[in-house]
């Protein structure tokens, strides 16, 4: 990972009227590094990349993207980045390729370039087949990596991408994900932003983000070990859904969540909870069941995190002055 910083903010903040979209976060994002932007919807992350690429000026702060000032240099910003929104933005009645050279003609690449960036977009994004059929034929995945294409076709050094894999299928989302990586790889940054916590996994490092403020931020190691006060326990049950409400009115027991066919019960002593569901389902004579500590995943961070915030009672006061 490179030393310098592709991405400054300090105290960056967008308030429409009296609500706070972003309020007053800070963060550094390194040169070729996978940068992940996680939070559920309407948290900020949209409000956020849209300052970084010169979209929107803030209300108050700073910040620089590839050393460009985000409020006085804007114009330059935009042509030194990529940037991929989360609603499909090519036009559906061109071809391929003919999406790839109106892009091209927007980025001004060089005539002499402008064949082999094609040629190396269609490559990349496995369209070869396709590169005469009308885009809006293709599937949602193959849309999206066409997208992702033509925003990396003049080959910026840092991209952006908005919930890039939303409504996109596990197969296509997997690929989508394996060229960023490769992107990475060649020493891109990419700033991506996703409520997908699974995909937040393949990121070097992730803040998270929750009513416009970073609630914390470090690798996905780090979240799950230091971040996390504590502990979960997986819980194997009959009718796993219909337990949710009866632990949560527990002393003993934090929050409780469904992860597929098993439970995610946080506590801060475990024994105290195992205790606990033992003897519950004991009284309910449940005998087909396993109690284990686990590892929490950043899911269970995430919802750990964002309890202690609304707790302290943040939440009216970050979101409308």
């Amino acid at each position: 990972m490179s030393a310098n910083k592709a991405v400054k903010v300090n105290m960056l903040e967008k308030r429409f009227g009296n609500f706070v979209a972003v309020n007053r976060i800070n963060f550094e994002v390194n040169g070729g590094e996978i940068f992940g932007f996680l939070g559920p919807n309407g948290a900020g992350k949209s409000t956020t990349i849209r300052m970084l690429c010169g979209i929107l000026s803030p209300t108050s702060g700073s910040g620089t993207v590839g050393g460009f000032d985000i409020i006085k240099e804007q114009e330059r910003i935009k042509q030194n980045i990529g940037y991929m929104s989360q609603k499909f933005s090519l036009y559906e009645d061109l071809t391929v390729e003919e999406n790839i050279n109106f892009y091209g003609g927007i980025y001004r690449i060089p005539p002499q370039k402008k064949k082999e960036r094609k040629e190396w977009v269609i490559n990349m994004a496995g369209l070869n087949e396709s590169r005469s059929s009308r885009t809006s034929t293709l599937s949602g995945g193959w849309k999206q990596r066409l997208a992702l294409g033509c925003a990396i076709l003049h080959e910026p050094r840092i991209i952006f991408l908005d919930e890039p894999t939303s409504g996109v299928d596990p197969i296509s989302r997997r690929n989508f994900w394996k060229l960023i990586k490769e992107m990475a790889g060649m020493g891109v940054t990419v700033f991506v932003t996703t409520h997908y916590m699974d995909e937040a996994e393949n990121c070097n490092r992730i803040a998270l983000i929750y009513k416009g403020d970073i609630i914390a931020l470090g690798t996905p190691h780090e979240l799950k070990t230091k971040f996390m006060k504590e502990d979960v326990l997986e819980v194997s049950v009959p009718n796993p859904e219909e337990w949710i409400e009866r632990l949560a009115q527990s002393d003993v027991i934090k929050e409780t969540a469904l992860f597929g066919t098993v439970l995610h019960a946080i506590a801060e002593d475990t024994q105290k909870a195992a205790v606990f569901l033992r003897d519950l389902f004991d009284k309910k004579k449940i005998k087909d069941y396993t109690i284990q500590k686990i590892q929490p995943s950043l899911e269970d961070v995430f919802v750990s995190l964002i309890e202690a915030y609304d707790k302290v009672g943040n939440s009216n006061g970050s979101r409308k002055s």
